[in-house]
């Protein structure tokens, strides 16, 4: 089976909406203008990188990331692997053509399919309302949380608000940065 993990910057209310500037956000941009930028925080990004072998995204964050990511240098490697896009509503003719292989998986059903084939760890950059039903249906195996020092209030928060038994997390890996960040790589627990 493969390991499915999810990736995220978050602040330390759980807030994940955001963080590179996208506009209509009060606080948007917050991972850059509010926090100075230590490039070994981010060290956990070229790893994801290196250890992925698919992609899986929610049609939002698909439809932000796929003008973007394909040109973009330091996403060099995500343009090699395949990608999924979770969508009702997403058809064929609006994928990109530079971004390389991309599959429309139509629901979780689908999902759980695709983690029982052969092949690494699956990441699943953005994508609050598919982070949300992951969680619900026990699909996240990991999660990779880059968390900043703020509290911003209102956004799309990371985990869902559904009332559900307790899950527990084991921390398998922790750092904390001279500028507040803080790296928590933990474990889903079954």
């Amino acid at each position: 089976m493969r390991t499915l993990i999810s990736t995220a910057f978050i602040s330390l209310d759980g807030v994940m909406e955001a963080p590179g500037g996208e506009p209509g956000y009060r606080n948007s941009g917050w991972t850059f203008k509010e926090v100075e930028f230590l490039l070994e925080a981010f060290d956990i990004k070229g790893r994801e990188q290196e250890e992925s072998t698919a992609m899986l995204m929610g049609r939002a964050s698909y439809e932000a990331f796929s003008p973007v990511w394909p040109d973009m240098e330091e996403f060099a490697h995500y343009k090699t692997l395949p990608k999924y896009v979770v969508s009702t509503t997403l058809t064929d003719d609006r994928l990109v053509s530079n971004w390389g292989e991309t599959t429309i998986l139509r629901d979780l059903d689908e999902v759980a399919a695709l983690k029982e084939t052969e092949g690494g760890p699956i990441i699943v950059h953005g994508s609050a309302d598919l982070n949300h039903g992951l969680a619900d249906a026990g699909l996240i195996d990991r999660y990779h949380l880059l968390a900043f020092p703020l509290l911003l209030g209102a956004g799309k928060r990371l985990f869902p608000a559904t009332d559900k038994d307790t899950q527990k997390l084991k921390l398998v890996e922790h750092a904390a940065y001279a500028n507040g960040l803080q790296l928590n790589v933990l474990d889903v627990v079954r």
